[in-house]
């Protein structure tokens, strides 16, 4: 089953795969600016958010949305400041610190079996034939 919707930069339809909902064309755009900001910082290790911004022409936005997927790590020293979206510290990449990734994934499996029992509980015996006589004549 595929599943065609239009990408949210350029507004053309596409075969959606996964990932952000953006074009393949708009994914290579992508690639090759992470790629411009990664030599970037490999030549100037030291430089500033604003500095790799002006100058590879890319917003700060960007840079920072490659920061949290850990496409990019801030370095020791260096002038950029990164904070954990649940309790503020400061990272060098992702969304969270490693005690906070701790505590969500924690939570997650904690939670994730309730939630995967609770609606086969719901069923009654009644809506389990419904449902599988749905299945069962497709022959009509």
């Amino acid at each position: 089953m595929t599943d065609i919707r239009n990408c949210r930069r350029c507004g053309r339809m596409y075969n959606y795969l996964g990932g952000p909902p953006i074009c393949l064309d708009c994914k290579k755009a992508d690639e090759e600016v992470f790629k411009r900001v990664k030599e970037y910082l490999y030549e100037n290790p030291g430089a500033t958010l604003s500095q790799v911004s002006l100058d590879c022409d890319v917003s700060v936005e960007k840079i920072k949305l490659f920061l949290k997927e850990g496409r990019l790590e801030i370095t020791d020293g260096a002038n950029i400041i990164l904070e954990c979206e649940r309790c503020g510290k400061s990272i060098n990449t992702g969304r969270y610190c490693e005690a906070c990734q701790h505590e969500v994934t924690k939570d997650i499996a904690g939670v994730a079996p309730k939630v995967i029992e609770k609606p086969r509980e719901a069923l009654t015996e009644a809506k389990r034939r419904e449902q599988g006589l749905r299945f069962l004549n497709k022959n009509r």
